[in-house]
Formats: C-alpha cells, sequence, structure tokens
C-alpha cells in the first residue's frame, strides 16, 4: 500500500513539473514566431528585435503586461497580434537581450 501511495505522489508531481515546463514560454518558439508572424512588418531581423531592449528590460515589460504595446512601437506595421505569442517573444527577447551577448540565428 505504501509503494502504491508513493508512485502516485511521484507521476502528480511528474505531471505537476511537466505542466509548469509546458506553460512557460520557449525561445526557439519566440523566434519561430517573429520568424513567420513579424519579420515582415517589423523589416528587421530577430537579432535587431531580440537588442530592442535590454534583458531587465524585457523583464520589466513582461512584469507590466506592456509586451504587446511595446513590440508595437518597435515594429509598428504589426497587423496581427496574438496573447498566446507573449510568452515565446518574451523568452526570444530576453535571451538574445541588448546585453545578453548571443545572437540568433535569424
Amino acid at each position: 500500500m505504501k509503494n502504491i501511495i508513493k508512485l502516485a505522489v511521484v507521476a502528480v508531481l511528474g505531471f505537476a513539473m511537466m505542466t509548469t515546463a509546458v506553460e512557460a514560454g520557449s525561445i526557439n518558439k519566440g523566434q519561430k514566431i517573429f520568424a513567420k508572424k513579424l519579420k515582415g512588418a517589423c523589416g528587421f531581423g530577430g537579432a535587431k528585435f531580440a537588442a530592442s531592449f535590454k534583458q531587465a528590460e524585457w523583464e520589466k515589460i513582461k512584469a507590466d503586461g506592456n509586451m504587446e504595446e511595446k513590440i508595437k512601437e518597435i515594429c509598428p506595421n504589426i497587423q496581427t497580434w496574438e496573447k498566446k505569442w507573449e510568452d515565446h517573444l518574451f523568452e526570444f527577447g530576453y535571451e538574445y537581450g541588448k546585453d545578453s551577448g548571443n545572437e540568433p540565428a535569424c
């Protein structure tokens, strides 16, 4: 009986950890979203997009809930916006921010 309870607890914790990871943004998804949905409207590549802000600035934008507004300031020609892109674009922007020393492939 103890083994079954332990197994159930481990399964529940494992599932909880998996769903948390799925809900978080993805750098690669953010890069794909930028390349497919925003690059044409912005008129420049992902490196310039991400380097529009320092990492701390990306964090503040995300925390303040201003992702759409700030991204539309950088790329005023964006016609379509989906709220579900925010976490991924944040991760992309943060990873390759102005002061990160990293540069995206796109």
